[in-house]
């Protein structure tokens, strides 16, 4: 049966970002490395693409949440280590900017690449009010990256008094919880070829059997807990058998069946 592992992409219309960007500059907080030129390529009417947490809210309490709770704003570079695996989860980070890349180590010593996360999401939702409120992975700044800094008490202010916002994050962890679960499946597959056949499987369709990789070869390696030249082994295998071929970074699904019974 073909396996579909859907990562939750929080690319929801939402509210507009003009309001952020006024907050920004009234605070006068560092404005430099915010895009400032993208959001100018939008007309003022035109929603944007915006965090999930917001969804079915109204525009003036989108803004109203901003005004009462940023504070702050966290720059990181790229490369730079956003938060280590173990650190205590103080205050609420919400991506608004750029992507990061969560990742852990192994017991033998191998990267494993998580996810990689794109505006606009929290850091770990579902630890922040845990009893070990502590951050699973480490998180690393794929490009220049910014942050809203919001503390954990008036975040659980805000959603004691907005039903909507509680709800929100209640389907955000649930959605996050369901992604982690397929996650570990995925890796509980004994054969690489299956981590592969299961990747390819849900980032492509019947209709549509291309899709662009976001990550490197070193970076698939390390999404998968395993050495480059074995990575590179397997999907040589799979291109010799006729399953798929390679062009850079786009992969194309050549036998869909034969891929389904990886």
């Amino acid at each position: 049966m073909e396996q579909q592992i859907e990562t939750p992409k929080y690319t929801l219309q939402g509210h507009s970002h003009d309001h952020l960007y006024r907050l920004l500059e009234k605070l006068d907080l560092p404005m430099e490395n915010v895009a400032l030129e993208h959001h100018h390529a939008h007309s003022h009417d035109q929603e944007l693409s915006y965090c999930p947490l917001f969804r079915g809210m109204s525009q003036k309490e989108h803004d109203d949440f901003l005004d009462r709770n940023v504070r702050e704003v966290l720059t990181f570079e790229k490369g730079e280590t956003v938060v280590r695996q173990g650190d205590p989860i103080h205050f609420v980070m919400l991506l608004i900017q750029g992507s990061v890349r969560s990742e852990m180590i192994t017991m033998e010593g191998n990267v494993l690449d998580i996810d990689i996360m794109e505006p606009v999401i929290p850091l770990a939702p579902s630890f922040i009010y845990g009893a070990k409120n502590n951050y699973p992975v480490d998180v690393i700044a794929l490009e220049t990256t910014i942050f809203l800094k919001i503390s954990k008490e008036a975040w659980l202010d805000e959603m004691a008094n907005n039903k909507q916002l509680l709800t929100n994050f209640l389907t955000m962890n649930a959605d996050l919880t369901h992604f982690l679960t397929s996650k570990l499946q995925m890796i509980s597959l004994k054969s690489l070829r299956k981590k592969l056949a299961t990747y390819f499987l849900e980032n492509t369709t019947v209709e549509d059997g291309s899709f662009m990789l976001k990550r490197s070869r070193t970076q698939l390696a390390e999404y998968f807990g395993v050495q480059r030249q074995s990575l590179a082994r397997s999907l040589k295998e799979m291109e010799e058998d006729g399953i798929i071929e390679l062009k850079g970074r786009t992969v194309n699904v050549i036998d869909r069946n034969k891929l389904i019974r990886e």
